[in-house]
């Protein structure tokens, strides 16, 4: 027994021994470093160079120049006085709010128009049943990929009471009593503009609904149907909830969108956005600020203050829909 006692006893010592040397050879064990990818940083360089070129350096030169002006021949630090007097000078502040309110009636009419029409036609699209999905997809897309001149072009030659087709084409259903030259009038030239704009980009929004109606899976319809929802009441009460985040990503590319449009306005209505300014958004206004237009002499300084103003709502209205609205749509998504 005290054999068998003393052979434990010199069995845990060695098992002893041989754990400790087992954590020593352990300890001097020295972790492996993971290379540094540098292949990432360079691949990324050449994006990096060009967006910082093209965007980040001309957004931080704008946000400068807003706070300079030229003083006796010369540039100098004016603070916050180019807003100063683009908001509290007369001449200045009418121009700019007539142009806000212009653009906020520009975005309100492609919300109310432009993305429930193209949640429509999504709708429609994505119909098992339906023939000839590709040929609608693409003639409801094809407008967004023609250029904005020749789309303001043609519509002003269809809309032009001289030789337009449109009172042609109203008379031949007995609405020719309907037609006006909305493009020339003060009081509906704005929402004519608004609604060409909307005839061109409805595919974006189109493709985009139409992309997430696909992925909603096939057990969330199956399950639907079992329970007797079909037709338009699936689209109502399982369909559309599903597909509210890329709602909110097509409104905030709208808002986006509008704020920085330009283009279309200047080919249909010229840079004075006639008539009597019915057209001017933010975009116009820059455009006449910063490079003169006819009579009036280019600023530099109220252009870019100009330009700093757009930015700062684009941002403010970005993150409310980041902060606020997305984090709400993701707390009640199913």
């Amino acid at each position: 027994m005290h054999k068998s006692l003393t052979s434990r006893l010199q069995n845990l010592s060695n098992n002893k021994a041989k754990a400790m040397s087992e954590t020593d050879n352990v300890a001097d064990i020295v972790p492996l470093k993971r290379p540094v990818r540098w292949h990432i940083f360079v691949f990324m360089l050449p994006a990096v160079i060009v967006y910082s070129a093209v965007m980040v350096l001309p957004l931080i030169e704008t946000l400068r120049l807003s706070l300079y002006n030229t003083v006796d021949g010369q540039p100098a630090f004016v603070g916050l006085a180019n807003f100063k007097v683009l908001f509290g000078d007369p001449r200045w502040a009418h121009d700019f709010w007539n142009a806000l309110v212009n653009n906020l009636i520009f975005f309100v009419i492609h919300m109310c128009v432009q993305n429930p029409i193209g949640i429509a036609l999504a709708a429609l699209l994505s119909v098992p049943k339906l023939r000839g999905v590709a040929f609608y997809r693409t003639a409801m897309f094809l407008p967004t990929l023609l250029s904005f001149v020749i789309v303001g072009f043609i519509w002003k030659l269809i809309l032009s009471p001289i030789w337009g087709v449109a009172p042609w084409m109203l008379d031949l259903i007995g609405l020719k009593f309907l037609f006006a030259p909305w493009l020339g009038k003060p009081g509906s030239a704005l929402i004519a503009v608004s609604l060409i704009s909307n005839w061109q980009y409805i595919g974006i929004p189109m493709m985009l609904i139409y992309a997430a109606l696909l992925s909603i899976p096939e057990e969330v319809i199956e399950a639907a149907e079992c329970d007797g929802i079909t037709g338009w009441a699936q689209f109502w009460k399982i369909k559309l909830p599903l597909i509210l985040p890329a709602i909110g990503i097509i409104s905030i590319l709208t808002f986006v969108g509008n704020f920085n449009a330009f283009d279309l306005i200047y080919t249909v209505q010229g840079a004075l956005a006639g008539p009597d300014m019915s057209t001017d958004i933010l975009g116009t206004l820059l455009y006449r600020t910063f490079f003169g237009f006819q009579l009036q002499l280019g600023d530099r300084s109220m252009g870019a203050t100009i330009a700093t103003v757009m930015f700062l709502i684009i941002l403010a209205g970005v993150s409310l829909y980041l902060f606020v609205i997305q984090r709400r749509m993701r707390r009640y998504q199913f």
